[in-house]
């Protein structure tokens, strides 16, 4: 059985908390930031860059959002902040919203009493990758048992570059609750390095990382560890998070597609025009320099020579609005 906050993801329900994008604690070759995140100050719900805390009540509401994941960047070195926006959370949606945190430094026990103070759940360690088979006896063993005992379900989430029994030992001793293995991907914020390293894209893939799927011949057989693949990030967490996200909020007229994108027909006729036509209010939106409608209302229309252009645009459903493709009409 996986966790709560992994239930979570599976549909889509996490919002992601991006709290600070520095971690001063190591430089890893491996991490996947992307420039527009790696060192900088800025907090983003999901892709919504937040002023102030209104915008993340806002975007939690978006998505109907179960919980939230606070990650970075290192949060920890943010302690303050970090448990400001969890106390938030709490305070606005209940105690059932939960809230789980990533961190690749241990914090020590004030730490701990801190984040349980402001609500934090579950905290998943992410312990540097040179002390991995070493770590028993360490501060990581030891902060494993100082959570549990302020009150925050303890975790590894660990990237799958290679199998490591020790995690498997912390599990069964019962100092760790799960371990959570993501597959190893390449992306554009560690590209360059991963190659130094002597990685490649596995075959036919936009970003797994060729045998990272070995780990699960060492590992995946204990009860306790959950193997993330690439394919389930993208088909599952991220696709069901953009599908709540349309049901709430799509128009009259806007389609939602298997993706979780929304589809619409944009025009630069008057608004005059589509009521000379008897199109009804709720099947079109004015905006400063076009008209977006039903898309197969406009497809009709222009097919019958009652308008002259238009495009259908299937976009995200994101506060940033990325538009996915545009199909021009004549």
């Amino acid at each position: 059985m996986i966790s709560k906050g992994c239930e979570q993801c599976a549909v889509g329900g996490k919002m992601v908390l991006f709290v600070y994008g520095y971690c001063d604690q190591r430089d890893c070759f491996y991490c996947p930031l992307g420039e527009n995140r790696k060192n900088v100050t800025q907090v983003y719900a999901n892709e919504r860059p937040v002023e102030d805390d209104g915008d993340i009540i806002e975007e939690a509401r978006r998505m109907d959002a179960l919980g939230s994941s606070i990650t970075g960047g290192e949060p920890q070195e943010v302690l303050e902040r970090t448990c400001r926006y969890i106390s938030l959370l709490k305070e606005e949606f209940g105690a059932d919203h939960h809230t789980h945190l990533y961190t690749g430094i241990t914090g020590g026990r004030e730490n701990m009493r801190r984040l349980a103070e402001a609500g934090l759940d579950e905290i998943r360690f992410h312990p540097p990758l040179e002390l991995w088979g070493d770590l028993h006896g360490t501060e990581w063993e030891e902060i494993l048992h100082v959570a549990r005992e302020e009150g925050i379900t303890p975790a590894f989430e660990i990237p799958g570059i290679r199998a490591e029994p020790e995690f498997l030992q912390f599990l069964d001793e019962g100092a760790a609750d799960f371990c959570n293995i993501n597959e190893f991907e390449m992306s554009d914020g560690n590209y360059r390095r991963m190659q130094e390293e002597g990685f490649e894209l596995k075959e036919d893939h936009m970003s797994a990382v060729e045998g990272s799927h070995d780990i699960l011949e060492r590992m995946g057989d204990h009860e306790k560890v959950y193997f993330c693949t690439s394919v389930f990030k993208d088909a599952a967490q991220h696709r069901s998070r953009l599908k709540r996200m349309a049901r709430n909020v799509r128009r009259e007229f806007d389609e939602i597609t298997d993706d979780g994108t929304i589809v619409y027909g944009k025009t630069w006729e008057t608004e005059a025009r589509l009521e000379e036509l008897g199109v009804p209010e709720e099947f079109y939106t004015v905006k400063p320099d076009h008209v977006e409608l039903a898309w197969w209302l406009l497809e009709e229309m222009i097919e019958d020579g009652d308008l002259d252009e238009g495009e259908i645009v299937e976009q995200y459903p994101t506060y940033d609005g990325t538009v996915v493709e545009r199909t021009p009409l004549a």
